[in-house]
């Protein structure tokens, strides 16, 4: 919605100390060219510098699957010494450390606590693994008995 984000530019200029009328004529020419208009939209609402973003959705992709199939692997390791209720303690403890260590990492790029994300991190792991293994208990009943 083109006409709603100049007309935002321009209170976002005008209570930066611009006049009125000079933020209205900013606001248009910003965004009568498309990358202009969005590296402003980025700069003002979102408070952030865009050549700092970097990177490509090739590399986050790529990444993001790296990271997933290992997070995948680290509840498995057990299965290969363990077996039974040895081996399924051993994988949820796995995950458990694995979900707040990820958690953990996570403060590197948000400032927060580690404890606090780590801790956070389980919990919703946790709630996402309750919820997959009560649909499983459920499909598993209705399906096969």
């Amino acid at each position: 919605m083109p006409d709603e984000e100049q007309e935002e530019l321009a209170l976002i200029y005008a209570a930066k100390g611009l006049p009125q009328k000079e933020a209205e004529r900013v606001a248009e020419r910003l965004m009568a060219d498309e990358q202009a208009a969005l590296d402003a939209m980025v700069r003002e609402e979102l408070g952030l510098d865009p050549s700092e973003l970097g990177g490509s959705p090739y590399s986050a992709g790529a990444s993001s699957f790296v990271l997933f199939a290992v997070g995948a692997i680290i509840p498995l390791i057990p299965y290969f010494f363990l077996s039974g209720s040895a081996a399924v303690m051993a994988a949820i403890t796995c995950a458990a450390v694995g979900l707040f260590a990820i958690g953990a990492l996570i403060t590197l790029l948000t400032g927060r606590s580690a404890l606090f994300s780590g801790t956070r991190q389980l919990v919703f792991g946790l709630l996402a693994a309750g919820v997959t293994f009560g649909l499983g208990r459920l499909i598993g009943t209705a399906v096969g008995g």
